[in-house]
């Protein structure tokens, strides 16, 4: 397989809340494994799939369109990959299966996530 740059399609605006408050965080389940949001990460809302991101990821890669509503404007890199496995996060692990997608923020191939083949195609364009 190899990687190659996409961009989110310009439909894709999620809901975003950033926790600012005092708290030590919380665990969460999602995607096959253990999940966590710190203090000053963001949760967001896409299309009614509610989940964490961190907050340097989200600084370095969204970009406010209306208030409270972010579109992810940054390129990222992505594989599809033929067998199943789980990747490692920011926010914890996630599963995939054969035919999805291991995305990356950055093109060293770090600040990895998962997404399923359906949503990869309803969410990115190759750029």
């Amino acid at each position: 397989m190899s990687i190659k740059k996409y961009k989110k399609r310009e439909n894709q605006v999620i809901t975003g809340i950033q926790l600012t408050l005092d708290t030590g965080g919380f665990d969460y389940k999602k995607w096959g494994g253990n999940q966590r949001c710190k203090a000053g990460d963001w949760i967001v809302n896409s299309d009614g799939d509610c989940y964490t991101v961190d907050q340097e990821s989200f600084a370095k890669t969204y970009t406010e369109v209306a208030p409270g509503q972010y579109l992810k404007t940054a390129t990222i890199w992505a594989e599809q990959v033929e067998t199943a496995g789980f990747v490692d996060t920011k926010e914890g692990r996630s599963a995939y299966k054969p035919g999805d997608y291991i995305a990356y923020n950055n093109e060293d191939c770090t600040d990895s996530y998962a997404i399923t083949k359906e949503k990869f195609a309803q969410k990115y364009r190759e750029d």
